[in-house]
Parts: C-alpha cells; structure tokens; sequence
C-alpha cells in the first residue's frame, strides 16, 4: 500500500475539489481519498491540479504510428504511450476506414494488446468503412461497403475489450445495428448525410454515440435538421468533440453544451501519429498530410483528424470555452467511461476505482500521468 500527498493546488475528486488530498493506493486501485494526513510521496502542485486520467475514445496514431499501418499490440503501445505523455490513461486505439482484413487484424491486435497489458488500451474503435461518400472526409472513399452478414459477424464477436464502430445509418439496415447493439458493440453516428428522422431511428435502434459532433454529418438546418440537430436535441446520446480551433467554431460548441447535458459530452483528439513526435507530415492510404499551424491538412486542404492531445482539448475547454476544470475533467473522464460502461472502473477519482489521474501545471500544460499509481511514462 501506498498513499500520495498532494498540496498547494487542486484535486478533483468525486466527493469534491480539495486543495491538498491524500490518495491511498493498494494494487492499483484507490482505497481512500482524505483532505489531510501523511503520505508515502508528497507533491507540491504550485497552483496546479490533479484529475482523473483523462479517456479517449478516437485515437488515430501517436508517437509516428499510425495505427492503420500498424495494426499490432507493439503499434498499439506506442501509440498509448505518446499519448500518457499528455495525460491519456484510456484509449481506443481508431482504424480509419479499411479492408475487412485489415479490420480483422486491428480487431485481433487490440485483445492480444489487453491481455499483453499493454497500459491504457481499453478496446478498439473501428471508424468506417460503413460510412457516406457525402461526408468522407479524409478517408478513403473507395474503401466504403457494406454492412453485409460477413462484417456483422467480424464485429460482433465477443473481445477482451470494447468495441466502438462509427457508421453512417443512412446507409444500413436498422435491424443490423440493432443486432449489433444486442452483441454488445457500442456505435456512433458518423460520416452520414442522414435526415433528422433517420437519425434519430438510428438512435432508437441501438445507436448511443456521435463521432465528432458538427464534423462529417449533415447539418441543423431550419428545415432540415440533419444529425447535428437530431444529436442536440437529443439528451442521452454521447457526443464526441474536438476542441481544438479548427473543427469546430468555439460559439458552435458553446451552443452544443448549452443545447444538452454536458456529461454527454466527450473530449476526444481525432489524433493523428505526429502527436507526441515531430513529424510535419506523414501519408493516409496514399494521400499526403501535412501539419499546418496546428492544423492536419490533406492536399485538397481537407481537415484530417487533428494534431491535438487531451491536456490540450482540456485546456481549450477552460481557457476558451469558458468550462470550469471540473466539467472538462468530467468531460474528459466520467463520460467517455459512462460511454464505455466502465464507470465502475475509472473516469473519477474515488475509492475502488482505478488510481489512474493526470497532474497539470495551473496554466493546464501537462506534468504527470500515472496509470494505476505508476507514474508514466
């Protein structure tokens, strides 16, 4: 056992925000949270914070992988490790839209990375290939087909970890996503150009999520609100956003979190494999991307996926949107893993639950990660 004394800054806890905290650990797990005692180690945060290891839903690559063009537990742990740099405890390693083969492998290698104990890899999102020409995006359009009985059999099987798969409803039969839903795969809304009532038939087939809300989808219109509108006007749905100033206007998220209950929002990066590396431009199925002043551009000038990292998408939401640090932390944390079904296990600090938490400086840049209690990297 072993217990962490945190002082002079504050920590966010489930019972509340304390400026010091003692944090007593027994095999990874937190067994109390006291506002004072001794500790085995004692930080001094100098005005800084302490909050639960931030959750990722859709991470692309990291540390110059990417995870398409390595779909294997040794491409899975470089990509987590890049990103525990910036405080990501949890991560669904994100295959952008591929060959059923390919969807396979990514499948395999993430149980092969969670019975490895590869840190922080809690699943696999698999985004595309069932996805709308319309609203492609970055990816690769000729890779798009079908929700046949072959994939649903591939997606649905039973794995160590969980299954996100982000699909465009327009372009399925609901009774698959239903069945899918029933085999315990989560799935998001994405890439669609569906109507207002199409979506919101998706959500009442079994559809809880939306894959970087505003992006990719078709928009609220007056008279046609389109998935934007049916996702705002939806209240138990889970949002993903990306904050980070080029995806999406700040007066738009303002909007979507005053529209909606803001624990159904999730913090994610859409990263890429230059975050945690200094890469300026790297290739997608053929196609050249290049980072220009923080943003990931396509030769076209597309947007493709982001150069962002959690403690960065926390630090827009304050500082930017106007978010106190305890809803970006619960945005960041206790949603996605209410998303996943894994709030028994972590997205909050308190006893039982994992001792994974993220320590900034008080102006939000990173400055610690550990992951069940062991500081990483």
């Amino acid at each position: 056992m072993s217990s962490f004394r945190f002082v002079n800054g504050h920590v966010v806890t489930a019972a509340g925000t304390f400026r010091q905290a003692v944090i007593t650990v027994d095999q990874g797990r937190i067994v109390s949270i006291a506002p004072e005692g001794s500790g085995t180690e004692t930080v001094d945060l100098n005005g800084g914070w302490i909050v639960p290891g931030f959750i990722d839903v859709q991470v692309n690559g990291g540390g110059g992988v990417l995870f398409n063009d390595a779909t294997t537990v040794e491409g899975i742990a470089a990509i987590g490790a890049a990103h525990a740099k910036f405080g990501t405890t949890g991560f669904l390693p994100t295959l952008i839209s591929d060959a059923p083969e390919v969807i396979a492998r990514a499948l395999d290698a993430t149980d092969a990375a969670i019975e490895a104990g590869v840190p922080g890899v809690l699943g696999v999102h698999i985004e595309g290939p069932i996805l709308n020409k319309a609203r492609k995006g970055i990816h690769d359009a000729e890779k798009f087909r079908g929700l046949d009985a072959a994939m649903v059999e591939l997606l649905g099987r039973p794995r160590r970890g969980k299954v996100l798969v982000t699909l465009a409803p327009e372009m399925v039969d609901l009774a698959d996503v239903r069945r899918l839903a029933d085999a315990g795969v989560l799935l998001a809304i994405g890439h669609s150009d569906a109507t207002y009532e199409t979506a919101r038939a998706a959500f009442g087939a079994g559809m809880t999520g939306v894959t970087h809300l505003y992006n990719a989808m078709s928009p609220l219109l007056h008279r046609a609100p389109g998935v934007v509108g049916a996702a705002l006007e939806n209240k138990t749905a889970y949002c993903g956003i990306i904050p980070d100033g080029f995806h999406v206007h700040d007066a738009a998220l303002r909007i979507a979190l005053a529209a909606r209950p803001q624990d159904r929002f999730l913090l994610v990066t859409d990263a890429m494999p230059n975050v945690g590396s200094d890469m300026t431009a790297f290739d997608l199925h053929g196609q050249h991307i290049r980072v220009d002043g923080g943003r990931l551009l396509g030769v076209d000038g597309t947007l493709a996926g982001s150069a962002l990292d959690m403690t960065g998408a926390f630090r827009h939401m304050v500082t930017r949107i106007g978010t106190s640090p305890e809803d970006a932390a619960m945005m960041a944390a206790a949603s996605p893993a209410a998303f996943l079904g894994l709030s028994h296990e972590r997205g909050t600090l308190a006893p039982g639950l994992r001792a994974d938490w993220v320590q900034m400086t008080r102006d939000f840049q990173p400055a610690g990660c550990w992951i069940g209690a062991i500081r990483f990297p």
